[in-house]
Order: C-alpha cells, then sequence, then structure tokens
C-alpha cells in the first residue's frame, strides 16, 4: 500500500477529494491518501511540498508557478479546476475605505508571502493603475487573520475567495467592496518532484479518479445541498458558485494555458527574465 500526504485549503472546491477520500475509491489503486486541511493556503503548501511535509498538493496556479519558477522542486500534475477563481476584495465594515481608489497605498492582509492572497493584490493593483511599488502587506496567516487584521487596524484589504468569506460579510464583520477574478484556471495538483519520478502512472490514475468524483458532483442534482451542508454556507450562493465552476474532468495538461500566469508574473516584477527562462521545462 502506497501511503502519500496531501494538502488543500479546508473550502468547498475539495469535496470531491475529501469523498474519494472518506468512499475508500483511491484503495483499489493501493494507495492510502492522508488528507491535511491548509488554513495557510498556498503559501502554506508551498512551505510543505518544500519540506517535504506532503507530498502532494492543490493549490492556486499562479502561486505555485511562481514558486517552481523560483526553485522549489516541484512538478504541475494537471489543472484541477478549469475556471477562473472569483476573489472578493474586503475592507473594514466602518472606517475610511468607501471606494477602491482609497486602497491606493494601503496595507493588505496577506495569508503568507507568495499566497494568492499576496499576488492577486499585485493583480489588482495593477488593474487600478496604482504604483505597485507602494503595496504594503502583514502577514496573518490565514482567513481568520484576515478578517481580525480588518477589524483591528492591521490592514485595510483583504483578498480571498468570495465564497468562503461570504459568512463573513453576511456577520458584519467586513465589506465586499469588489472581485477580480483570475485570468487562468485556477487550482492545480502539484507533486514533489521526486514522487512524480517514482510514481507518474499512480499519481494520474488518482487524478482521474477525483476527475470522476468532480464529473459526478457537478452533475448531481443535490450537489449544492451536500456543498452548503458540509461547509457552512448559504445554499443559493453554492449553487451560484456550482454553476460558474468547472473542474477537470479528464482534460491532458496544457502547458500552453500556463503562458498567461509567467506572462502576468514577469509584468508584475513578481519574476525575473532568469527565472521565467524555459518555463515550460520547470514547470511540468
Amino acid at each position: 500500500m502506497k501511503r502519500f500526504k496531501i494538502g488543500g485549503v479546508p473550502e468547498h472546491f475539495n469535496l470531491p477529494w475529501r469523498n474519494a477520500i472518506e468512499e475508500g475509491v483511491f484503495q483499489p489503486l493501493g494507495v492510502e491518501l492522508h488528507w491535511s486541511d491548509m488554513t495557510g493556503g498556498t503559501g502554506q503548501m508551498i512551505k510543505g511540498l518544500q519540506a517535504g511535509s506532503i507530498d502532494i498538493a492543490v493549490l492556486l496556479t499562479e502561486g505555485i508557478t511562481r514558486a517552481i519558477l523560483q526553485g522549489l522542486d516541484a512538478k504541475i500534475l494537471n489543472v484541477y479546476v478549469e475556471s477562473p477563481l472569483c476573489w472578493g476584495l474586503h475592507v473594514p465594515v466602518d472606517g475610511s475605505i468607501k471606494e477602491l481608489s482609497d486602497l491606493n497605498g494601503k496595507t493588505f492582509a496577506i495569508s503568507r508571502e507568495g499566497s494568492g492572497s499576496h499576488l492577486m493584490a499585485f493583480v489588482k493593483a495593477q488593474q487600478e493603475k496604482w504604483d505597485l511599488n507602494r503595496l504594503q502587506f502583514n502577514v496573518v496567516g490565514d482567513v481568520y487573520g484576515g478578517i481580525w487584521a480588518l477589524n483591528n487596524g492591521e490592514a485595510q484589504g483583504f483578498l480571498w475567495e468570495k465564497f468562503t468569506t461570504s459568512p463573513f460579510v453576511d456577520q458584519g464583520k467586513c465589506r465586499l467592496l469588489d472581485e477580480v477574478y483570475t485570468p487562468w484556471p485556477c487550482f492545480v495538483i502539484a507533486v514533489r518532484t521526486e514522487l512524480l519520478h517514482s510514481d507518474e502512472t499512480l499519481l494520474r490514475e488518482m487524478a482521474s479518479v477525483v476527475q470522476k468524483e468532480a464529473f459526478r458532483l457537478k452533475h448531481q442534482p443535490n450537489s449544492a445541498e451536500q456543498f452548503a451542508w458540509r461547509y457552512a454556507l448559504p445554499q443559493v450562493e453554492v449553487q451560484q458558485w456550482l454553476d460558474q465552476t468547472e473542474w477537470n474532468y479528464g482534460k491532458e495538461l496544457a502547458p500552453k494555458e500556463f503562458s498567461k500566469v509567467v506572462a502576468e508574473l514577469l509584468d508584475l516584477g513578481l519574476l525575473t527574465e532568469n527565472q521565467a527562462a524555459n518555463w515550460q521545462e520547470k514547470l511540468f
């Protein structure tokens, strides 16, 4: 029996993995998969891959792309979620931030350096034509740290997946000011390079199992109810999210889909030309 450790955010996107593990779907492959909730998001998973505390990670495309091109010893196995991610831009409920321009030069709460909440702040700033050099950050660990920072004057902006933070908005703990979409597939499956070399066929069989479970959840009539119950989210919002979300249901990896990610990271100054050279060989 092969044993692998996998990390992912404790959010609705990963229900296909959780169902497959809990229902023992990997056992016929001779695999025992141990799931770890990574509340610190992509930044925490990158550190986990680096330290060897996890073997596989389900994480944000832009974060893992940058980390690998900066030297992380890992490879992207395949796209996990094909649709873009809708990031909510959150601000304090009672404060001076009334419109987007009020955030120019202010502090953003981020889970970790190199995380999605960090990189997407650059993307949003670029869209608004702000001076990227004026961006300031406060590392807060996870979504709860981000909400705390907004409520305690430690940050004025916080980017996180919109539907995950929806309960905090409903409870009046933060205010949703705007949204920003990633212009690329939002989640990928990454593995330690050593593991890809030794178990590539098995890893691809595992990914195929999850793709089938994702397809089942996408098309099952009562899926929204299941997601809502599992993740304590309003069912109406879950249905909205489900309608706009497409997992990878069996497509092979298409390296050209990552050219936009690399170009954007270069444009934002988050990669050097040297790091981006031969990026396809490094990523896959």
